[in-house]
């Protein structure tokens, strides 16, 4: 989402217009990602479909699968992660019918040009690249290693999308656990110099991988508690199985990942884990698949994101002896319907809560709006007389502005008191009180 922001933002800077659709369109750019093979294969039959007309193919199968490309699109212009900011040049020999490829650059992803997909939130690069050597990951290799971003330029960055009517940032990157190792600072301080910055707003920190946080917890921890940080924490863990975290390459032990999250919960009340998990890596025998199961059922997590293993091109992993397709898909049932119980049983403790929230989504083509807790817990406000999903009418006289766009609309980016009434397994669902 923010390399397209910022293509968006260096097209239009270059006097391109920016189409509704595809039919008015005299080309097209695709922003490509292949963390997963399902993932990959969208992208691919997306490039398929786009074809007919002039396209620049951006992102990370950009760099780690070109010659992919080439092959379904031989006219597309490539840009890969680090080459964003030569778009317009790509673009423009798409339209000439002489696609470029444009993979390299050292280029710093703040500061530049961007046309926002959401109007209150802001999403701020804060590096590319990691230190990990994951053998499953193919982003590693299209992203390559760690490139922090300077914090002055990132504070900068931060005040001006705030000034400009922002009031949800996201600190984001390929591993915000890593931020600073090459440039002799660390993610702790970058949180505590965005949050000195005079204004309202919230921070979202990103995605942290478990290997470099025991080396600044009890400083991550302090920062988590200004009132400025949303209380969300995603550290994902992978497998439960420490045989698997080893062929996976990934650098830390379960119990790593158990012990940050009892940490996290004992300090951050009521704080949100999210995590990640890997059904059916090479060789997972069942004694590991429950260990990663036992691990869940440990540490209930309030969100859990399970990707069946896929082999991407190029990695360690791919060379290894797969399991059956057979095998994952029914590891990732079991793994979801534990998952369901826990997520569900996680949010039940929320039913009956009130509180302040930040209204940052439209939802129900822009009649209703979602909104965000201090724990960032996405909380629903439905819409009038919705039926579907069960849901039951939660308007009052104080939200009955969900039959009203243009309310709806005024509400973005300010600060609302709810109740909840009702919770499901991925959200909770409230009404106004105030």
């Amino acid at each position: 989402l923010s390399d397209g922001e910022i293509i968006a933002g260096i097209i239009v800077g270059k006097g391109y217009e920016l189409a509704s659709n595809f039919d008015e369109a005299d080309a097209s750019i695709i922003v490509t990602c292949v963390v997963k093979d399902a993932t990959a294969n969208r992208m691919v039959e997306r490039i398929k479909r786009l074809s007919s007309k002039p396209l620049v193919v951006a992102g990370c199968m950009a760099k780690a699968e070109p010659n992919r490309i080439r092959r379904f699109n031989p006219r597309a212009s490539i840009v890969g992660p680090n080459a964003i900011d030569r778009v317009d040049t790509a673009l423009a020999s798409a339209l000439d019918g002489k696609g470029i490829v444009l993979l390299d650059g050292s280029m710093q992803k703040v500061g530049l040009p961007k046309i926002r997909v959401n109007p209150v939130i802001s999403m701020v690069q804060i590096g590319s690249g990691c230190l990990s050597e994951c053998t499953f990951c193919e982003t590693r290799i299209a992203k390559g290693r760690l490139t922090s971003y300077r914090i002055g330029d990132i504070v900068r960055q931060v005040r001006e999308d705030v000034e400009q009517g922002c009031r949800e940032v996201w600190l984001t990157s390929t591993d915000n656990g890593a931020y600073g190792r090459d440039i002799g600072t660390n993610l702790v301080e970058l949180i505590k110099a965005v949050c000195s910055i005079d204004a309202e707003f919230m921070i979202r920190v990103g995605m942290m991988n478990p290997q470099y946080l025991p080396l600044m917890l009890d400083d991550l921890i302090e920062a988590y508690r200004d009132d400025k940080v949303f209380k969300f924490i995603h550290i994902p863990v992978q497998s439960g199985s420490d045989r698997v975290l080893r062929l996976m390459r990934r650098g830390h032990r379960a119990s790593t990942f158990i012990d940050m999250v009892k940490r996290f919960r004992r300090e951050l009340k009521l704080c949100t884990i999210a995590t990640d998990m890997i059904v059916g890596f090479p060789s997972e025998s069942e004694e590991d698949f429950d260990a990663s199961i036992d691990l869940l059922l440990e540490v209930e997590p309030d969100i859990v994101n399970v990707s069946k293993y896929s082999a991407r091109p190029g990695t360690e992993a791919s060379r290894m002896e797969q399991l059956s397709k057979q095998v994952i898909n029914e590891r990732s049932k079991v793994m979801h319907d534990v998952v369901s119980r826990v997520c569900y049983s996680r949010n039940l403790a929320w039913k009956g809560w009130e509180g302040t929230v930040l209204v940052d989504e439209l939802t129900d083509a822009g009649g209703g709006v979602q909104g965000r807790n201090f724990a960032y817990k996405p909380i629903y406000l439905i819409r009038k007389g919705r039926a579907d999903n069960n849901y039951d009418d939660y308007s009052n006289g104080h939200n009955s502005f969900n039959n009203d766009v243009n309310n709806a609309r005024r509400l973005l980016g300010s600060w609302i008191r709810v109740r909840i009434d009702r919770v499901t397994t991925h959200s909770l669902v409230g009404s106004i009180i105030d």
